[in-house]
């Protein structure tokens, strides 16, 4: 935007505290800005923000430079120590402008590290998340493997006393095997005493009869001779 040229100094530092006014107003709200922003990334206000305050700037220093040529052609004492005073103000304005960018760069880049940082947390909880699922997926296959060598160990040991009582079995079988081949040995003798037994008995039962019937016939023959 251009801007007249004043005609005296009077309208020179008019225009200068009207330029420095603009400012401060400005530069508050930049300040305000600058204090609550955490972004990374600059948007339309402020960028819109800081193209005004550069040319303010621009058009107080131009206003200084016409204040610095009046005092050169002739001016007071008094006007040059205004003079000094609004080049004072245009200094530190300026100054503040420039640093303001720095500490908003700064803090952008702590909210950039921040949000780094943040992330790479996220990212080390997630590892040791996964990390303890897969040892706590180990911790459980463990368990279960345990389990059933604990089971497996239980059948063994069963299958171990089944064997036992079929080896005992068949240890008691071949005893009574063997007392009955003995037996079986001796049912030879026994029945051959068992038969003189029976045939000795048939004899004595013949005799027996034998000797009744004489009786008999005796006593029927003394009965006849009577």
């Amino acid at each position: 935007m251009a801007m007249e040229a004043p005609s005296s100094w009077d309208a020179l530092r008019k225009q200068a505290r009207k330029l420095e006014a603009q400012l401060d107003e400005q530069m508050n709200s930049y300040r305000k800005l600058v204090s609550a922003k955490a972004s990374t990334k600059a948007d339309a206000s402020e960028s819109d923000l800081e193209s005004w305050i550069e040319r303010l700037l621009k058009q107080l220093e131009q206003v200084n430079s016409q204040m610095q040529a009046w005092v050169s052609s002739g001016g007071s004492e008094m006007v040059s120590h205004t003079l000094t005073r609004h080049q004072e103000i245009l200094q530190d304005l300026t100054q503040e402008f420039y640093r303001l960018p720095s500490s908003l760069r700064a803090k952008q880049e702590h909210a950039s590290l921040l949000e780094d940082f943040k992330e790479f947390d996220r990212t080390r909880l997630d590892l040791e998340e996964g990390v303890g699922s897969a040892e706590q997926t180990l911790l459980k296959e463990h368990a279960s493997i345990s389990r059933s060598t604990g089971q497996v160990d239980t059948v063994i040991s069963q299958a171990q006393a089944t064997l036992g009582a079929l080896v005992l079995q068949h240890s008691t079988f071949g005893g009574i095997n063997s007392k009955l081949g003995n037996i079986s040995s001796r049912l030879p003798t026994v029945n051959n005493i068992l038969s003189a037994i029976k045939r000795k008995k048939s004899m004595d039962t013949i005799i027996l009869s034998l000797v009744a019937s004489v009786c008999t016939f005796l006593i029927f023959i003394y009965w006849l001779t009577k």
